[in-house]
């Protein structure tokens, strides 16, 4: 019975040596989400965040339910699927009288416009007989100040069917036009309660006036409304500068100013500054330790400030060849300078996006030597999920709270080597079954022989 008891014993042990510490994360931050049912949630992650990180591929920051276990999340830069969702304005638009032959303009038009390009009255007068009931459209689109990427026309449900093409053309003047959609087909079918609609013409170009002339097909809209669905546009966070002083350093003949970065910040831009008036060329170059070769970084390149305050005038800030989380720069000048120069390095704040799995609240965590997110493909699951809720969604907002210890500097450390305890309990269970094995023959042995 010992001997049971002890190998059941190492087995439960073997189980427990399995079991992985909830706490591998240095410090942690409280998340308040936005609302219950956006089932996916964006936090943007602030200095504080990189100033922890220790993972040069920001692995060590996550984010974990109530019970501690890791959630799907995803790290996405400042420019990937943070464009801004389908955005659309109306549109003002006049009917112009048309036939089968005003099509290839033997047509005359009178328009009255404002002092700015507005539109204001349109009078069309074509040169054949009406062929059949089709209609052409003038939108006024001089308010537009941006690419119209498709139109979106609106007529009543019960105008019957239609299966009409529909020519786009393109014009500053009224008078030169340009065609930018040779083809396009408006729909509208019903059948056995079933109905099919096609309601956007593409345009892709940017002008004062579109025209849409009938160009072939049966059926007559009725249009109501008109709305522009515009380009989208690429929300671009501004930069946000770390400022540092370094130490000027000669090595192998060649003198330069060394720099270290307090965090895993992803820096894109980089800004030399020197006190007065100043002048020079630079190449930069970073690192991420000691054991890392070089690696060019921008330059070179003339950096200069004529002026001081506001009415200074400064070079523009340098972008990088690529953005990078390096620790250790190096910038090397063409001239010695009278003072050390500042180095300044622009970076935008990423979005860690997470699923709301598991049972609330949230953390987001970061520092750790021995745990690392595995990114989970969360791009796709957000497309489908914009499907189903419109173009409109967007992962629901989760701010961030007030530092707060976890681990600490334990988890910075490397885990401890694991021990094989699968090879151990092995060779406990063959040394206790031979001990088994052993006690039977000996007590085979001892008992008298008839």
């Amino acid at each position: 019975m010992t001997l049971r008891t002890g190998i059941l014993g190492l087995a439960l042990l073997a189980g427990a040596a399995f079991a992985a510490p909830v706490d591998d994360y240095a410090v942690q931050w409280p998340i308040a989400l936005s609302g219950d049912d956006a089932g996916a949630y964006g936090v943007t992650l602030d200095a504080s965040v990189y100033r922890e990180a220790r993972s040069p591929a920001l692995r060590d920051v996550d984010v974990i339910n109530a019970d501690g276990v890791a959630v799907p999340a995803q790290l996405f830069r400042p420019d990937d699927g943070m464009t801004e969702a389908d955005r659309r304005v109306p549109v003002r638009w006049f009917v112009l009288p048309t036939s089968s032959t005003a099509a290839s303009g033997d047509w005359s038009m009178a328009v009255e416009r404002s002092r700015d390009g507005r539109v204001l009255r349109v009078e069309a007068r074509d040169g054949a007989a009406r062929g059949d009931d089709a209609v052409a459209w003038l939108l006024d689109t001089s308010d537009v100040d941006a690419t119209v990427e498709a139109l979106h026309l609106e007529w009543a449900p019960d105008a019957g069917s239609v299966d009409r093409g529909y020519r786009v053309e393109a014009s500053d003047d009224l008078r030169v036009w340009r065609v930018v959609q040779p083809v396009a087909q408006l729909v509208d079918l019903s059948r056995d309660g079933e109905r099919l609609v096609q309601r956007r013409v593409p345009v892709g170009t940017q002008a004062r006036y579109l025209r849409l002339l009938p160009a072939g097909g049966t059926g007559r809209v009725q249009l109501a409304a008109v709305q522009a669905e515009l380009a989208p546009v690429v929300k671009r966070r501004p930069l946000q500068w770390q400022q540092l002083s370094g130490e000027t350093v000669e090595a192998q003949g060649v003198r330069f100013h060394a720099f270290t970065l307090d965090g895993r910040y992803p820096v894109e831009a980089a800004d030399v500054q020197l006190d007065g008036n100043s002048t020079g060329q630079w190449t930069l170059y970073s690192r991420e330790d000691g054991d890392s070769p070089w690696t060019l970084r921008a330059g070179p390149w003339v950096a200069y400030a004529i002026g001081s305050g506001n009415d200074a005038n400064r070079s523009a800030p340098q972008p990088l060849s690529g953005p990078t989380r390096d620790r250790e720069w190096k910038l090397v000048g063409n001239a010695p300078t009278a003072q050390p120069p500042q180095l300044r390095l622009g970076w935008r704040p990423e979005a860690l996006v997470f699923v709301a799995q598991g049972a609330p609240p949230y953390r987001l965590v970061a520092g750790s030597a021995r745990a690392g997110r595995v990114d989970a493909p969360l791009a796709q699951s957000l497309d489908e999920i914009r499907r189903a809720r419109g173009p409109g969604w967007r992962p629901g907002v989760a701010t961030p709270g007030t530092m707060q210890p976890l681990a600490g500097e334990q988890a910075l450390q490397p885990a401890p080597a694991q021990r094989d305890w699968r090879s151990w309990l092995l060779w406990a269970l063959l040394v206790a079954g031979a001990l088994l094995v052993a006690g039977f023959a000996m007590s085979l042995l001892r008992k008298p022989r008839s």
